[in-house]
């Protein structure tokens, strides 16, 4: 086991307005008001605050291509892809699905486990309008244990692929003790068989990977990705590095048989966004859910950030 210590890097007083203002932007979807993760002080979340996923969810660039990676191994499956493409806005409004993704993702690993399993209950119910048939006219509907067990694995792996290849490299444990970690909230999506460990996963995507298929959607997908003012004007570029260091996180294999052997990172890119993956592990953030969700449950601000990494 390798410890190391970290010092978290408190931002300026302008800066953290700036990122105070898209952490609202972020959590506060549909324009209700934003979530509130400090309370109810006290309330435990699905996963405790020492557990691997609130250390890899804290991090924007993990959040980020992880998000992506797992997206284009759901298009794969063709079931998925039609449920996704046909009853969702991420062609007319990308950003917003985003949103509501990302804040799904945050309310799962550090709300209060009220709050989240009644977030989970309202998805759910949600699913069960989504049904339809593929254009090969395969039957499908988004309540599906099997689509679930599908959806839910690829975004276990994208978040902490993320986390270990650009950000720290985490032991062979406390990637397993990750994905044991995600099983309860698995099966409050309805779930029913996610991969438990790293040779699980491996093992779950080798079985699947003859169902797998190029798509068109998958590089209209990435174009949106890479458009979409998901970031601000001036770090457009920094977008579309993401998007190509997402493409990278999709195993090998698969990626050759999605056609995407020429889409991810080019040479020296790989060095700049575990720069920056290492940069915003360090940034303490006062707005942050993670933050929020420690002074929830009375722990430092800081306490994801100085505490020994495995």
């Amino acid at each position: 086991m390798s410890l190391i210590e970290l010092a978290p890097i408190t931002l300026p007083r302008a800066l953290q307005s700036l990122a105070a203002t898209a952490l609202h932007d972020l959590m506060a979807v549909d324009g209700r008001p934003p979530a509130d993760f400090s309370q109810p002080a006290g309330e435990a979340a699905l996963v405790p605050p020492q557990s691997v996923s609130w250390r890899v969810f804290k991090n924007p660039v993990a959040l980020f291509t992880g998000g992506v990676a797992a997206v284009i191994l759901e298009l794969a499956e063709p079931r998925v892809r039609a449920g996704v493409w046909d009853f969702t806005s991420f062609r007319d409004d990308p950003v917003t699905r985003l949103r509501r993704t990302g804040l799904a993702a945050m309310i799962t690993v550090y709300g209060a486990r009220a709050n989240a399993e009644s977030m989970i209950a309202g998805v759910r119910r949600m699913h069960k309008r989504v049904k339809g048939k593929t254009d090969a006219g395969e039957s499908y509907r988004a309540d599906d244990p099997q689509l679930l067990n599908w959806v839910q694995a690829t975004a276990a792996f994208g978040f902490l692929e993320a986390y270990h290849r650009y950000v720290h490299p985490l032991s062979q444990d406390a990637r397993d003790r990750y994905y044991g970690e995600g099983t309860e909230a698995a099966a409050l999506y309805g779930a029913d068989d996610v991969p438990r460990t790293e040779a699980e996963l491996k093992a779950f995507f080798l079985a699947r990977e003859p169902r797998l298929q190029c798509s068109d959607v998958i590089f209209e997908f990435l174009k949106i990705m890479r458009e979409a003012p998901v970031f601000p004007a001036s770090l457009r570029p920094a977008q579309r590095l993401l998007v190509r260091a997402a493409v990278d996180l999709v195993p090998p294999a698969i990626r050759h048989k999605l056609g995407l052997d020429h889409a991810g990172l080019r040479v020296g890119e790989h060095a700049l966004v575990k720069l920056a993956g290492r940069l915003a592990d360090h940034v303490l953030l006062e707005a942050s859910p993670a933050v929020q969700a420690c002074r929830r449950m009375n722990l430092p601000a800081d306490y994801l950030y100085r505490r020994n990494r495995a």
